[in-house]
């Protein structure tokens, strides 16, 4: 019985400290990023999930900012991709090399690419082509690459944080259904209040702008990780990410509403992001085990790029957003 106090003793002291170290992130985040808290708790969430995020918003709304931001907070190695119409997936992944050594001898090397990073910042991802996008697929899922038939591991941790820009659409190439479903969240990100707005105005104009302070080594969040996979998850919590997630799939489980509009619905990976994020929510508030409350939360970013509405539905001026909001309203 000793023993079972102690490792659950133990189990509470790394949750508090993990805790705490998560919210000297936060509070580094918000000393550069401002007015956009719950932009920040999402980025936070999707990375101690263990996933890739796809951050929605107008120019100038500090996108770039926040992925670079985010690298330097957790001690990540981070790199910055700005994606083009000519990029290649070669520019990506990397290539191989002919070289010639001093006895004249030729081999080919490997040259790794940008994606060899534990944090990679993929900048306007929707202005490549569907080939270099799709590149990103394997990387993304399984965590290694693979280049003229070799085999390349990525570093632990990995993340991709890609953006785009929903107002200007000449140009781009819609990213396919396979690869938005691999992004555990979708954020989007508004205009900042007026006093944030304020402090940004003065922050970011002077001689100098300050860094954010890094929180954690990259060790130290790869153990968070692992913590965040640790943490109990309740039958009710369970039973509402299954029904959920069920009722927003055209068929007998869904609602007449969901029939109506919805074209196709999210994937299992659905059921396992909000499971993922649920917990680590909890984590990151300091709570041993999730909610209801944040699988409701939770919904809107993990549903909104996995979900399509029918033409009728669209003609009527329906949006996404209303179904998951009749989707909530189910939950409660």
């Amino acid at each position: 019985m000793a023993s079972i106090n102690d490792a659950g003793k133990q189990a509470i002291q790394n949750l508090e400290g993990a805790s705490a170290q998560l919210g000297k992130a936060r509070a580094a985040l918000k000393q550069v990023i401002f007015g956009q808290e719950q932009v920040i708790d999402l980025c936070l969430t999707t990375i101690i999930a263990g996933g890739h995020g796809l951050i929605v918003g107008a120019p100038g709304l500090a996108k770039t900012k926040l992925a670079s931001a985010l690298g330097r907070v957790l001690g990540l190695d981070e790199k910055r991709v700005q994606f083009t119409p000519d990029l290649m997936p070669a520019d990506i992944l990397g290539s191989e090399v002919l070289e010639e050594n001093e006895r004249g001898q030729k081999s080919f090397r490997f040259v790794p690419g940008p994606v060899f990073c534990q944090l990679l910042m993929a900048d306007e991802i929707n202005r490549a082509s569907p080939r270099t996008q799709s590149a990103l697929l394997q990387a993304m899922q399984e965590h290694h690459v693979t280049v003229a038939g070799a085999r390349h591991d990525l570093p632990q941790p990995f993340h991709v944080l890609a953006t785009q820009n929903p107002i200007e659409q000449e140009g781009t190439y819609p990213l396919p259904e396979a690869q938005l479903d691999r992004f555990i969240m979708q954020i989007d990100i508004s205009y900042p209040p007026l006093e944030a707005e304020r402090r940004m105005l003065f922050s970011t104009t002077g001689v100098e702008e300050a860094p954010p302070a890094n929180a954690m080594s990259s060790a130290e969040l790869m153990q968070a990780q692992r913590l965040c996979r640790t943490l109990p998850v309740g039958e009710q919590v369970a039973d509402a990410i299954l029904r959920v997630v069920r009722a927003a799939r055209p068929g007998p489980d869904a609602s007449q509403m969901v029939n109506e509009c919805v074209a196709w619905g999210p994937s299992p990976r659905a059921s396992q992001a909000l499971m993922l994020g649920a917990r680590a929510k909890a984590l990151i508030e300091g709570r041993l085990s999730p909610s209801v409350e944040d699988v409701a939360e939770l919904l809107e970013p993990v549903f909104k790029h996995r979900m399509a509405l029918n033409f009728s539905a669209r003609a009527d001026g329906k949006t996404v957003g209303d179904v998951i909001a009749h989707l909530k309203g189910q939950l409660a």
